[in-house]
């Protein structure tokens, strides 16, 4: 049965990858909100979407829309979620979740009491490198993970330097942006939980307001490893990568913190070099063929509400390691 979804946000990510993914799985987008009218009518018209409209509980009463993807910016998240779950759709949500965890779990609450799915669109657990590295990890070939290294210092484009550079209301700044990517990816293919984080901010004259435009940090696991990340708007040539490093082995994951299905992992140990067959596929549309199953009650998202969770509280703490040079515990509260 196809997927009809409604879009809550007018947003560029939706337009480039999201709609694109629905349709490529099965859905269908029949209509999107957006604040400004005029914006949404081009925007509707541009993408092939039905309808547009300016009010969220008229998108919300449509009785033919199963899902919503939200991709407004963060501090209206909450507020949309709930609202979207007390309609009966389904929700999948842009990363952070909220602004606060006590706002994210609420959310997650309403989905779970509605009986729909939610989930986080952390699409690079999606992508065939992450994939690789994990089930590399798992089957034991690097022996203990010791220390990871996570390098996501890439350029915003000038399309997309507006409110992240200059409204610290709307969770602006890189951290909320990119290192709760980080944290997210580091749980799939660790599968481990981040305890502890300490951060050191930069604000290289890109991001307005005090906000931060580069951080470097460390975050601690349950398991004892540790994990270094670098994570900018302002660096256009440095390349991305994803590093875990284990007592009997080491997997180097280059060009891999991308929404493009690209990127190598080799694996160095006493046996020599490798690289490993990568299974190179659309991230956002495996994350949404993950999600329409899940709609049907087969398995769950890629990424759960849950997993947003826990990427917020590792953000959050990070803010504020950054701000106060102090080494800051991860609580999700969960």
């Amino acid at each position: 049965m196809t997927k009809r979804w409604g879009l809550i946000g007018a947003s560029t990510i939706a337009r480039e990858w999201v709609i694109g993914a629905i349709r490529a799985t099965g859905g269908e987008v029949v209509s999107v909100m957006s604040s400004d009218a005029a914006r949404g009518a081009d925007y509707a018209a541009k993408n092939g979407i039905a309808t547009s409209t300016t009010n969220l509980d008229r998108l919300l009463g449509n009785s033919s829309i199963d899902a919503v993807y939200i991709s407004t910016t963060n501090e209206l998240h909450r507020d949309q979620t709930i609202a979207a779950a007390r309609s009966g759709k389904h929700v999948l949500c842009e990363k952070p979740l909220a602004l606060s965890v006590a706002d994210a779990k609420a959310m997650a609450e309403a989905c779970r009491a509605a009986g729909v799915v939610m989930a986080t669109n952390h699409h690079l657990r999606n992508a065939g490198t992450h994939r690789a590295m994990r089930d590399c990890v798992k089957a034991g070939r690097i022996g203990k993970p010791l220390a990871a290294r996570v390098f996501h210092a890439v350029y915003l484009p000038p399309h997309l330097q507006g409110w992240r550079l200059d409204n610290p209301a709307a969770g602006g700044g890189v951290i909320l942006d990119i290192t709760v990517h980080d944290t997210d990816t580091l749980r799939f293919v660790l599968d481990d939980n981040p305890v502890e984080t300490v951060a050191l901010p930069q604000t290289a004259g890109m991001a307005k307001s005090g906000l931060a435009d580069g951080v470097m940090g460390v975050l601690r696991f349950a398991s004892g490893l540790t994990a270094q990340f670098h994570d900018a708007f302002t660096i256009a040539h440095a390349g991305t990568g994803f590093e875990v490093h284990g007592s009997k082995g080491s997997l180097f994951g280059r060009d891999c913190m991308t929404q493009r299905a690209v990127g190598t992992v080799e694996l160095v140990s006493g046996a020599g070099r490798e690289d490993l067959p990568i299974d190179h596929g659309n991230l956002y549309e495996r994350g949404l063929a993950n999600f329409h199953a899940a709609m049907d009650g087969k398995g769950q998202p890629s990424a759960t509400g849950i997993d947003g969770i826990w990427s917020l509280a590792t953000g959050i703490a990070v803010v504020e390691a950054a701000k106060t040079g102090k080494a800051v515990a991860i609580e999700p509260g969960l």
